[in-house]
């Protein structure tokens, strides 16, 4: 076994939507969404976050939910706690939701890795919707 290893997370597939937006319905988690953006690891730590005002039981609690729903992953290297979005996993299956989630937020959608391949914005008109 590796030193570093993923606590528990649903594949790709099986990430689902409604999961995704039930776990970013609270405002701590649209928090922490928001934090994760910048496509770096962060530590579990509150204050690291911007969440000194809470327990720490109740930032983990969170983390969980945010983690079982698909929208991070969890490193772990000895006793200490990584977290990251998983943006690549979250485009692949429902793309343009971070993006939106994220201007609606009132976060820079375009710091994301990668973000530089794609639109920053649209001008004109919004493109027609599918036709059913």
């Amino acid at each position: 076994m590796s030193d570093d290893e993923r606590l528990p997370q649903p594949a790709t597939a099986e990430i689902d939507l409604v999961t995704v937006l039930h776990a970013l319905g609270d405002p701590v988690r649209m928090r922490l969404l928001t934090n994760y953006a910048d496509g770096a690891e962060h530590s579990c730590a509150p204050q690291h976050l911007g969440l000194e005002h809470l327990h720490k039981s109740t930032v983990s609690h969170h983390m969980r939910v945010l983690r079982e729903a698909g929208v991070t992953t969890t490193r772990v290297a000895g006793r200490n706690r990584y977290v990251s979005l998983r943006r690549t996993d979250l485009d692949a299956r429902f793309p343009g939701l971070l993006d939106s989630l994220l201007a609606a937020a009132g976060a820079p959608a375009a710091d994301a890795p990668g973000a530089g391949d794609r639109p920053s914005g649209r001008t004109g008109p919004a493109p027609a919707p599918p036709a059913r």
